[in-house]
C-alpha cells in the first residue's frame, strides 16, 4: 500500500506542477519555439555557384557515380591541382586541374543529342555571313555548350550528332574508326547499271581512289534513287561521286550515322540519345 501511495503521490504532484512541455510553453521558453527562433536568426550561408564537390565534378565527367567517385577519392586516385585529395566533400572549382590516374577531367556532364537537320542550314557554330546555323535548332537542347561531330553540306539533310564528349567526337570522325554512314541519294537522271558497278569498284577522284562499302538502287523507287554506304569523311565526297560520273546531286538525306537512324525523328527536330546508344558508340573501334 505504501509503495502504491507513493506513486499516485508523484503522479497527483506531477499534475499540479505541470509536465516540462507545459511549464516551458507558459514562460515562453518552448524547445521547439527556441529552435525556430534560433533558425530564423542564423547567418543563411550562400553557395558558391562556382564550387562543386569533387564526387560530382568526376561523376559529370563520365568517370563513374557520385557513390563509385567516393570510393576512388579514398583510395587516393584523384588529385587536384596535383595534390592528392582524399576527404570526403571536398569541393573545387570548375577550373580546377582535377585528374582520375593522370587523365585531366572536363567538369561538365557529357551530353549527346541527335538532329534531323533540314535544309538551308549550314553546319558551324557560328556564320560572318548571317546565315543560318544548326545551333539555332538544337539551342535548347543544353544549357552547355554543344558542337557539331562532323558536317553536313547547307543542302544536305539528315542525321548530325552534336556532343560536349571530345573523345567521342574525335573517335567518330577519324577515317581509320570506319564510322558507318547510309544516304539516300536523288538524282537528275537514272542511274545507269554501267556506272553503279564502276561506284562498287571504285572510282579514282582528284584527291585520291574512293571505295564505298555498299551501293545499290533504293528499292521501290525509280533508278534515280540510291543508297550508298560509305565511311570515308572526306569533303562533299557523295555529291563528287555522282558528278564524277556525269550526275547531278537533286537531293542529299543521310539515313543513318554511326548506328543511328531518323526513327520516330521529324526533319529539324532533335532528341537526345538514349543510355544504350551512348554505350554502343563507345563501343566502336
Amino acid at each position: 500500500m505504501a509503495k502504491s501511495d507513493n506513486y499516485k503521490g508523484r503522479k497527483a504532484s506531477g499534475r499540479q506542477g505541470g509536465s516540462y512541455r507545459e511549464k516551458s510553453n507558459a514562460r515562453g521558453n518552448s524547445p521547439i519555439k527556441r529552435s525556430q527562433q534560433q533558425k530564423e536568426t542564423a547567418p543563411q550561408l550562400k553557395k558558391d555557384p562556382n564550387l562543386i564537390r569533387l564526387n560530382r565534378f568526376i561523376a559529370n565527367a563520365g568517370v563513374c557515380s557520385r557513390r563509385e567517385a567516393d570510393t576512388f577519392i579514398k583510395a587516393g586516385n584523384v588529385t587536384v591541382n596535383g595534390k592528392v585529395i582524399t576527404e570526403m566533400g571536398h569541393k573545387v572549382k570548375r577550373t580546377d586541374d582535377v585528374r582520375f590516374d593522370g587523365r585531366k577531367l572536363n567538369p561538365e556532364k557529357k551530353e549527346y543529342v541527335l538532329l534531323n537537320k533540314p535544309k538551308n542550314f549550314i553546319t558551324t557554330t557560328s556564320d560572318e555571313k548571317g546565315r543560318r546555323t544548326v545551333m539555332e535548332l538544337v539551342s535548347s537542347a543544353s544549357k552547355n555548350r554543344l558542337y557539331p561531330v562532323g558536317r553536313l553540306d547547307r543542302n544536305t539533310t539528315g542525321l548530325l550528332l552534336f556532343t560536349n564528349d571530345g573523345d567521342l567526337a574525335k573517335k567518330l570522325t577519324h577515317p581509320k574508326h570506319g564510322v558507318r554512314k547510309i544516304y539516300h541519294v536523288h538524282l537528275d537522271q537514272n542511274l545507269k547499271i554501267a556506272d553503279l558497278r564502276k561506284i562498287r569498284e571504285g572510282l579514282q577522284l582528284e584527291d585520291g581512289k574512293i571505295e564505298v562499302d555498299e551501293v545499290d538502287y533504293v528499292k521501290g523507287a525509280t533508278k534515280k534513287e540510291v543508297g550508298i554506304e560509305i565511311h570515308s569523311g572526306r569533303n562533299r565526297i557523295v555529291r563528287r561521286i555522282f558528278e564524277h560520273l556525269g550526275y547531278t546531286v537533286t537531293k542529299l538525306d543521310r539515313v543513318v550515322f554511326a548506328g543511328l537512324t531518323k526513327k520516330d525523328l521529324p526533319r529539324g527536330h532533335w532528341r537526345p540519345l538514349t543510355q544504350q546508344e551512348v554505350i554502343n558508340l563507345g563501343m566502336i573501334k
